[in-house]
């Protein structure tokens, strides 16, 4: 699992939907030929993309991605954990509303909060609490779900560890940072970098347009890929729908810290190709602030003291 290797790979299979065998065979196929390499004993945090509890079923990572990611883990002989750090409630409420918690469940897993932050430096200023549980394992198999995004055009791998922010901190991020967007990009990049060695695999099987994080509808684009570059990963995805980097912000921000990935010539695809994938009628969000209201802010913030005391 590296973060950037020379010429960053991105294995891509076309995929029509969900069905449980096929979908296994696929990460398989995906997983090994963007060189995941496994150790036994090895602790992998799976990282799926478990923004909100609203509309869960479309704007979350499909929960037969997760769990088809997880059985091959743990086949390998990995020591999985499942988590996430909505900016709004706990990872399990989001897992029960999406089937996720249900599916990973005969795997003998649960879907757990991260917590614990740590304070990393940012590039413009200031810092942001990343979660030592993310910072502490071997790696990170981050899950994104491929779909448009109000402030950011797309969201995908990188944007996905955002997640790794703990709890509340994403949301005034968001709220202190929305009106500049670079900024936000600048930090969501330190994100991605501060981060152990991490790999990826998007679902993009049905993404989310129209509207996004966490409105819109699904659009049947068919796509699973994976890669062991965050960058390269998303490069690729915004090829298919023809974008360019003055269009995307952390494509933008990529290229300007000239980090591997980020040129679309420079990727190599030894499985589908991103002509592969036909976007007709895949529409973008329109672009706007991405803010939280103060007291949805403080009332959040309140429910997650009274949790930690009444455990305590």
């Amino acid at each position: 699992m590296r973060k950037n290797p020379p010429q960053p790979m991105v294995a891509m299979i076309h995929l029509p939907g969900y069905a449980p065998v096929r979908l296994g065979d696929a990460v398989a196929r995906l997983l090994e030929a963007s060189g995941l390499g496994l150790t036994p004993g090895i602790r992998v945090l799976v990282k799926p993309n478990l923004v909100a509890a609203r509309n869960a079923r479309h704007c979350t990572t499909h929960p037969g991605v997760v769990r088809a990611v997880c059985a091959y883990l743990l086949d390998g002989g990995a020591r999985v954990t499942v988590a996430d750090s909505p900016a709004f409630g706990p990872a399990g409420q989001v897992a029960r509303a999406s089937g996720l918690a249900e599916a990973v469940a005969g795997l003998g897993l649960k879907v757990t909060t991260l917590s614990r932050p740590v304070p990393i430096p940012l590039t413009r200023g200031g810092s942001i609490g990343l979660s030592r549980d993310a910072l502490e394992v071997d790696a990170i198999l981050n899950l994104p779900k491929l779909k448009v995004h109000c402030q950011m055009v797309m969201s995908g791998a990188v944007k996905n560890l955002f997640g790794c922010v703990v709890g509340f901190r994403k949301a005034v991020a968001h709220h202190t940072m929305g009106d500049d967007r670079d900024m936000f990009t600048a930090m969501l990049m330190d994100v991605y970098t501060a981060l152990p060695r991490t790999h990826h695999l998007m679902d993009g099987v049905e993404t989310l347009h129209r509207d996004g994080p966490t409105g819109g509808v699904p659009f049947p684009l068919g796509l699973l890929a994976a890669s062991d570059c965050g960058v390269a990963l998303d490069t690729a995805a915004y090829t298919i729908f023809g974008l360019d980097p003055d269009q995307v912000p952390l494509w933008r921000e990529a290229m300007s810290r000239d980090m591997a990935g980020a040129v679309p010539l420079g990727l190599a695809y030894p499985l589908d190709t991103p002509e592969r994938f036909d976007p007709a009628g895949f529409l973008m969000a329109p672009q706007r602030a991405l803010k939280f209201e103060p007291m949805r802010l403080l009332k959040g913030r309140v429910r997650s003291l009274l949790k930690h005391f009444t455990k305590s």
